[in-house]
């Protein structure tokens, strides 16, 4: 009889709670399979989210926990949001389209090209660093409101939604409309033309008669008195006269000092800054210019004009030796500037500024831009007209000389004289502090890190707003 087998030996159960657990959640881990990487993903940046809180201090880190969603950034638009009208192109898009024919004499596309700054001022090579060469333009005077748009259209508290917006824009290129309507033949009907036609289309706009236009700007890129026709016969356009116009805050870069909608903003002048690199590196290379003239003068005598103040001017220059250097500018010479006006300027210690055809120049913002000191003859040419972009104290950045005293023999070069090298020191730091509100940045989105011209105006026109909702204001 055979023995009976032997059972056979029990195995014993190796599978600790652990190991069980493992071979469950191990197909989860495993590189093939997606879920793993969408689990180490959140995973990751959780942690990196605690570490990052951590690293900061506990203020910051209670008081970014306690804020809504909405607001964790902070609100750049305090001040404003700003509607841009879409106005039919016949008051904009279309005047680009037929510049050959803006101007009597010529065209006008070559100056209004590379969105209004002009062509590049390649003949500057050797006067201004070559890094920089490419942010210089032959840029016209009359081109703020392709600027203004441009950038306008681009602006950080720019809104879709006119329901949400404390400022209104009316792109309407007022200035290069009746820029070709100016001289010769034309008609009091046909300087208005374009005004009447955009006051028509805005008057129907149902948020210009909620307000009555008290929120409403405008760009007007010429002097105020291109727009002040009073009778028929008089020179230029009477758009600032028209009832529709009267509460619109106006831009242009001459105003009338006594009206309250006119705010003076810079003349355009070749220096675009595409970054804050570009503005420190200019701000030191006229700071560190060797200047060898005491001062200058760019412009032409107006000899059809009686005791012409400019041909007193060019005559004191002109006896004053190696201390005063002049560019002649007869004709059209200058009228967008040229490499032998920056020159000038760079290698003079103070500019002389008359009043031009009105009382402000352009030569003004090419003066200070290249750190020159400018020397005032008319208060109405500068200190009552760029409030909001130059200094508060006349004295810390210009001169003012009065022009009865030079017409009856006071020597510019003798009153010049009397400043020390410190005082003029200090006055050129105060002109080089201020370039960057004196000149329009290249970026249609302006500048990181720094403030332009175009920013210091629009945040003015925000502000003015701002203040015309406070009880005390008296709208009239």
């Amino acid at each position: 009889m055979l023995p009976s087998p032997e059972p056979p030996p029990k195995t014993l159960n190796t599978k600790t709670p652990f190991t069980s657990f493992t071979s469950i959640i191990q197909p989860l881990f495993s590189p093939q399979n997606p879920r793993s990487w969408i689990l180490f993903t959140v995973l990751f940046i959780q942690i990196l989210l605690l570490c990052n809180l951590r690293s900061f201090p506990a203020a910051t880190r209670n008081a970014t926990l306690n804020v809504s969603s909405p607001t964790l950034v902070h609100d750049q638009c305090s001040s404003g949001r700003i509607f841009v009208y879409d106005l039919p192109p016949t008051f904009n898009r279309e005047i680009l389209l037929n510049c050959d024919n803006l101007n009597p004499w010529s065209s006008r596309c070559d100056a209004l090209s590379n969105d209004g700054f002009g062509r590049s001022a390649t003949a500057l090579a050797g006067i201004v660093p070559d890094d920089l060469l490419p942010v210089w333009h032959w840029t016209d005077q009359f081109v703020t409101e392709i600027i203004f748009h441009n950038r306008l259209l681009n602006h950080k508290c720019r809104v879709m939604e006119p329901e949400s917006a404390t400022a209104f824009y009316i792109p309407f290129y007022a200035g290069l409309a009746v820029g070709k309507y100016l001289w010769f033949n034309s008609t009091a009907e046909d300087r208005d033309r374009h005004c009447d036609m955009m006051l028509r289309w805005l008057l129907e706009q149902p948020y210009f008669k909620r307000s009555n236009g008290w929120d409403h700007f405008i760009t007007m890129g010429r002097i105020t008195w291109d727009f002040r026709r009073s009778k028929d016969e008089d020179w230029g356009s009477s758009c600032i006269y028209k009832p529709g116009m009267r509460n619109i805050t106006r831009l242009l870069i001459e105003r009338n000092s006594w009206d309250y909608f006119d705010i003076g903003v810079p003349y355009p002048t070749g220096f675009h800054p595409r970054s804050l690199l570009d503005v420190r590196r200019w701000q030191s290379f006229v700071r560190d210019r060797r200047r060898h003239a005491l001062f200058c003068f760019a412009g032409a005598p107006r000899r059809a004009i009686r005791n012409d103040f400019r041909g007193v001017l060019l005559s004191q220059c002109r006896n004053s030796g190696e201390s005063c250097r002049a560019v002649n500018c007869a004709g059209s010479r200058c009228s967008n500037g040229t490499s032998a006006i920056l020159e000038t300027f760079l290698d003079s210690e103070f500019c002389l500024q008359p009043r031009g055809d009105s009382f402000t120049r352009r030569s003004i913002f090419d003066c200070m831009l290249a750190g020159s000191i400018p020397v005032f003859f008319w208060r109405r040419s500068a200190y009552l007209q760029y409030e909001w972009f130059l200094p508060g104290e006349p004295d810390s950045y210009s001169v003012y000389i009065d022009r009865n005293a030079v017409t009856n023999g006071t020597s510019v070069k003798s009153v010049l004289e009397r400043f020390s090298k410190e005082e003029v020191r200090k006055m050129r730091e105060k002109v080089i502090e201020y370039i960057p509100r004196l000149v329009y940045a290249k970026p249609k989105q302006g500048l990181e890190d720094v403030k332009d011209a175009f920013d210091f105006a629009i945040e003015g026109v925000l502000r003015r707003f701002k203040d015309q909702e406070e009880p005390g204001f008296q709208k009239w």
